[in-house]
């Protein structure tokens, strides 16, 4: 370590020169970051009901369908369906958009003197504009299930414009246009943005948003705390420069990689910022703390000294993060823990080589600096109040650790209260135009989670029909299904026009008849490809809740299952399926990450502190902040969610770092002088004090991110301030009470008389 430590000062003006090159480098390349908050593009390429869903747009004329409604007093009025179908007509030209369904351009089937007509519900060159004419709508569209709830409310207040993206295309970008046609052509009606495209649209909008303003607030923050510590700007520039350094480094190594932000990798610049700074207040903290006639000549001691727990304790943080990448089925989860792993391995670089090659060069040689050791002053209230926390868990170690247990009890009754969320719209605020415009969805046209069930075989086949006759009905068995349609449905509508009932015809070659009439119809892209060989029933989910998508897609596979024979395949796919893969990857994560990140860090501070004792002591304070952790979650009834699954080895990953320098520095004041109690309160006077100071910063840090617009991501912040606030008063209580205990019963260990 004296060499490492020496050789630093040696190049200091190299490092210096390297670390400023290496910033401008990166900052160029963070111009080529994107931003992709589509989950679902994070699922395996190999998943099956992903590969199906994907399948299912390139040929079915796209899979993600924006839904746009219009709130009016009365939809079927003249001018209103004039303004309905001049928007369709546009939209139906945009790029990007596949199919667009509305009022004014829906199917219907009508009999006649003829027979069977097929048209549209509206005749968009001859629009209804009669009392009597307007009032024969209203009765027919609302008396029809096709239409009411799908393209109409049942109140006939609200219409919905369907437009499915183009698979293929640029998703978020499509959607964005479309809002911004809309909100530029139209003035007379409230207009709401719903479906899959619109929520990935805001999300995008809010991570960059958030991207831009709560890394400077979480500067900030950081700022006023480092200031408050170090009484200085020295103390508080260098801890921001290394992890301003280190935050470009790891956001330009994305850009350049081509790897997009996601949801979640949105807040590794704040985790950087808060988490980050620690490395460098360790050292600033050190080589205050040492003794020498001027600053160069404690930097080498302090240095030499402080590499070792500042290298322990990023390893084990960046375990952490790097657990995700076992534990995790969806590939932003496992990106999102290798890059913030990277950023917090940048960090450590810069804090031990960018932060003493700054000090040895423009801090001067003088010991009239900043970083006189405390000692030299009087006590303040900040260290007249360690010394008494000290002094109590020398005196009352049993009582520590009972208060602990009592603590810890509690926190096992709120686990066993955890629920689980995957709903999209839940990130929003319950304010956010997303939110409000999803329930408006929900209740007057029963949602916009489209499912999906691919039927291969000859669709022209009664068997094959019945089959999706059948699975549509068992379909809409579900109360959470609605406006199940599929090519049968037409096929039975047209045979009862014919007055052979609302069947399908046992015979093909009926059936074909009936199909030459629904050749060219826009629809039949939607439902069948052009093979004929395979068919699409697709239905509505109407809920978020993740038990009761979970019934009924096992419930649909099981049926699909059993009714699929050698000429009729049944598969199932859509948001419920995708959100249940997202669930059960969240289960994964949190329980392989913890167990992987555990053991790591047992491992890796035993073998580095050479003492398996060391690296069980270390686990203590973890477990305890673990069940901590998760009971808040369970009574305060925050669920496990994208972002909040992160918070358990995110919590290891730092938290171990307080308990490894109060082992580190109680194992240095053993080997000195033997005595427990004198190490416990000169580990609260140097390591105690730096351990305050970096969970004010860490933790007021992550709270910055309850100043986001995503719920997941407030949520994240403030379960992350809790576990660090926990995690440093076991590291500064906990611990040090247990190893009191312990070496208290050794021969060598001599406990503090205390008056």
């Amino acid at each position: 370590m004296k060499s490492i430590s020496h050789n630093i000062l040696r190049f200091r003006r190299a490092i210096l020169l390297i670390s400023f090159l290496l910033t401008a480098a990166s900052a160029y390349f963070m111009k080529d970051l994107e931003v992709d908050p589509d989950v679902f593009n994070y699922l395996p390429d190999d998943d099956p009901a992903a590969a199906l869903f994907n399948e299912i747009g390139l040929t079915y004329g796209g899979n993600y369908i924006a839904m746009i409604g219009i709130r009016t007093d009365d939809v079927f009025t003249y001018e209103v369906l004039e303004q309905i179908r001049t928007l369709t007509d546009s939209l139906e030209v945009m790029p990007g958009v596949g199919h667009v369904t509305s009022l004014t351009n829906i199917i219907d089937i009508r009999g006649s003197e003829w027979g069977i007509e097929i048209t549209s519900l509206v005749d968009p060159w001859d629009l209804p504009h009669t009392p009597a004419a307007l009032d024969s709508l209203r009765d027919y569209t609302l008396s029809d299930e096709m239409y009411r709830g799908t393209v109409v409310s049942a109140d006939g207040t609200f219409t919905a414009i369907m437009v499915r993206i183009a698979e293929g295309t640029d998703k978020i970008d499509v959607a964005r246009r479309i809002r911004a046609f809309m909100q530029s052509n139209n003035k007379d009606f409230d207009v709401y943005f719903g479906g899959l495209p619109f929520t990935l649209l805001s999300l995008s909008d809010i991570i960059m948003n958030d991207l831009l303003f709560l890394a400077p607030l979480t500067a900030l923050v950081i700022i006023l705390v480092l200031l408050w510590g170090f009484r200085s700007w020295r103390g508080v520039m260098l801890p921001l420069a290394t992890v301003g350094f280190s935050t470009i480094w790891t956001m330009g190594l994305m850009g350049l990689l081509g790897i997009r932000v996601s949801i979640i990798s949105d807040v590794i610049p704040v985790i950087l910022l808060a988490v980050g700074s620690a490395y460098t207040i360790h050292v600033l903290n050190r080589i205050r703390e040492t003794e020498g006639e001027n600053l160069r000549q404690r930097i080498m001691p302090a240095l030499t000294y402080i590499i070792t727990p500042v290298v322990i304790a990023s390893l084990t943080t960046m375990i952490g993060f790097i657990s995700f990448i076992f534990g995790s089925y969806l590939t932003m989860i496992s990106t999102f823990g290798l890059f913030a792993a990277a950023g917090i391995f940048f960090a450590l670089l810069l804090s031990l080589t960018f932060a003493p090659a700054f000090l040895a060069t423009f801090g001067g040689k003088s010991g009239k600096t900043v970083f006189h050791r405390r000692q030299e002053a009087a006590p303040g209230v900040f260290d007249v109040w360690l010394g008494k926390m000290a002094g109590m868990v020398i005196k009352w170690p049993g009582r520590i650790i009972l208060l602990w247990l009592i603590i810890v009890a509690t926190g096992i009754s709120g686990i066993l209260l955890i629920n689980r969320n995957v709903d999209m719209i839940d990130y929003f605020k319950k304010s956010d135009p997303a939110h409000v415009a999803e329930n408006i969805f929900r209740e007057k046209f029963g949602g916009s989670f489209p499912v999906y069930i691919e039927v291969r075989g000859d669709v022209q086949s009664p068997h094959v029909l019945q089959k999706m006759d059948l699975a549509a009905e068992y379909m809409k068995r579900h109360q959470t299904v609605t406006h199940t349609q599929s090519v049968a449905d037409l096929v039975k509508e047209m045979n009862d026009l014919m007055e052979e009932g609302e069947v399908i015809p046992s015979e093909k070659e009926k059936i074909e008849q009936l199909w030459i009439l629904l050749q060219g119809q826009n629809i039949m892209e939607q439902l069948v490809n052009y093979e004929l060989d395979a068919g699409l029933v697709s239905g509505t989910f109407k809920t978020g809740d993740v038990m009761l998508m979970d019934d009924f897609v096992k419930d649909m596979e099981a049926y699909l299952l059993q009714e699929s024979t050698e000429k009729c395949q049944m598969h199932i796919t859509g948001l419920p399926s995708l959100y249940l893969k997202i669930d059960h990857s969240i289960i994964s994560s949190q329980v392989q990450s913890l167990a992987y990140a555990l053991l790591l860090v047992f491992l890796v501070v035993s073998l580095l502190l050479r003492s398996f004792r060391s690296g069980g002591f270390s686990i203590i304070p973890i477990l305890a902040t673990l069940v901590v952790l998760f009971g808040f979650m369970g009574l305060t009834g925050i669920p496990l969610d994208i972002a909040t699954v992160l918070v358990g080895s995110v919590s290891i990953g730092i938290g171990v770092d307080y308990a490894i320098h109060m082992i580190s520095h109680l194992n240095d004041e053993l080997r000195k002088h033997g005595r427990i109690d004198l190490a416990i309160r000169q580990a609260f006077a140097i390591t105690g004090r730096s351990v305050v100071l970096n969970v004010l910063a860490v933790s007021l840090g992550f709270l910055v991110l309850l100043f986001s617009n995503l719920v997941p991501l407030q949520r994240f912040g403030l379960l992350v301030a809790v576990t660090m606030i926990t995690s440093s008063a076991a590291a500064l209580t906990l611990l040090p009470a247990v190893m009191l205990l312990i070496r208290s019963r050794h021969p060598s260990g001599k406990k503090e008389k205390t008056k």
